[in-house]
């Protein structure tokens, strides 16, 4: 290095040196930023009740049953949003302040806490309980002003925290229409038309198509579809005149599907109708009538070429161990040792042989045809985690394949037997390693 860049060099340095030490100076002399005031610090595995009793308004009460589940039991019985009430519970046991507004306050009714907005009561196990009284909102900076029994302080609490506090028993009930348990269902049942479809899980936990006949099932599409039925949820709103009116439109609507979902607390059924352009739903689980959103409607009203698997092969991303191709233009014999392949024990080149691979795993039904399987003009057959075996015939301009034992019929653009039979006629020999 030059003498003058070394002298540069070695000024940028200490100028870098001398700002670390001023930043870590200045941080020594900061003061540290004082803890969150607590104001309530509680197990949550103790908290037995919470009720949120308002000045103006409703009583909400949530209670622990003696099987560890919560439930509403105020204003009204209703099933409890686990997610929610554990929520609630959670805000409620570990309570932290923003900051304290006035030590020794004269007078409380300057921050709304004379005559709170709401008092929340905590019960424990030991039947001790502790209050929290929400006052008014901060005028300036957002959030609310809070006091505890026995505390004579004012505390400010953001927006957040007073809001995990101050909930309605409409922000705390199950919205679900239907209740079932998505981890649990053992079947589920569609009445459409003159269509009735049943799915059901096989031995390695994946959906299957046992009505009308057994069909292999598009796992992700009736996933989806019971993920829909679960997102449905109810207006917790509703007036009494507005329930009387969404029973009237449901009663004169026409029926489009009806689901039933059986998991194992037993069988829940939707029943979903269409009256001028809306569409209406009522459940076996959860009393009443709801209004169900088109997008929602139309994705549940679907028929058995919805949810039948497409794809051709079952192996998807496992790395095939074998694979043999009889076709008319070539006949392949490909097994796999460690990362090489070889065609009847001669070493093939790999990129071909995964350019096959690649062509087999995108075969896919454009359609389900009930006939014109002929004489296969292609067999293959892959061997993965297990081995499957497809035939393709060709019935005039178009292919019709199936599955080796399997009675269903799928038919194939040309394009994608064009594509199979060239990745098959480009499987070439591996070049020959150069002798070092």
């Amino acid at each position: 290095m030059r003498p003058k860049g070394l002298l540069i060099a070695t000024a940028v340095l200490a100028a870098l040196a001398a700002a670390v030490w001023w930043s870590n100076r200045q941080k020594k002399d900061q003061p540290e930023s004082p803890a969150q005031p607590k104001l309530l610090s509680l197990k949550q595995d103790e908290i037995t009740k919470i009720e949120i009793l308002r000045r103006e308004g409703e009583t909400t009460r949530i209670e622990k049953g003696s099987d560890g589940a919560w439930r509403i039991t105020a204003p009204e019985p209703l099933a409890a949003d686990r997610s929610a009430i554990d929520s609630l519970v959670s805000s409620a046991a570990a309570l932290n302040a923003d900051k304290v507004v006035e030590e020794k306050p004269q007078d409380l009714a300057v921050f709304g806490l004379k005559e709170p907005q709401a008092r929340v009561v905590i019960t424990l196990k030991d039947g001790k309980s502790r209050t929290v009284l929400l006052g008014d909102d901060a005028p300036v900076g957002g959030g609310g002003y809070a006091q505890v029994d026995g505390d004579p302080k004012v505390y400010l609490l953001t927006s957040w925290v007073k809001g995990g506090l101050d909930k309605l028993a409409v922000d705390l009930r199950d919205k679900r229409i239907l209740t079932f348990d998505r981890d649990k269902i053992v079947r589920v049942e569609l009445a459409r038309n003159k269509e009735t479809l049943e799915f059901s899980k096989n031995a390695q936990g994946a959906w299957v198509i046992s009505r009308p006949q057994m069909y292999r099932a598009d796992s992700w599409s009736v996933d989806d579809y019971v993920r829909r039925l679960q997102d449905l949820k109810l207006d917790p709103l509703l007036t009494s005149d507005q329930k009387a009116d969404l029973e009237k439109q449901f009663r004169a609507g026409e029926t489009l599907v009806t689901v039933t979902v059986t998991d194992a607390g037993g069988a829940q059924k939707l029943e979903l109708r269409k009256n001028k352009e809306k569409y209406y739903a009522r459940s076996s689980a959860v009393d009443g009538f709801h209004l169900v959103q088109e997008f929602d409607a139309k994705a549940l009203d679907k028929g058995l070429d919805d949810f039948r698997n497409k794809k051709l092969f079952d192996f998807g991303f496992d790395d095939p161990s074998k694979i043999e191709y009889r076709g008319q233009k070539r006949q392949l014999t490909l097994s796999k040792s460690g990362e090489k392949w070889s065609d009847g024990g001669k070493p093939v080149d790999a990129v071909g042989v995964q350019t096959l691979i690649d062509r087999l795993r995108e075969l896919s039904a454009a359609s389900f045809p009930s006939s014109g399987f002929a004489q296969p003009v292609i067999e293959v057959t892959v061997t993965a985690k297990g081995t499957e075996k497809v035939l393709i015939s060709k019935s005039g301009d178009k292919y019709i394949a199936r599955r080796d034992g399997e009675p269903a019929l799928y038919e194939i653009a040309s394009s994608s037997v064009e594509d199979l039979e060239k990745a098959a006629a480009d499987v070439k020999e591996a070049p020959q390693e150069k002798k070092k």
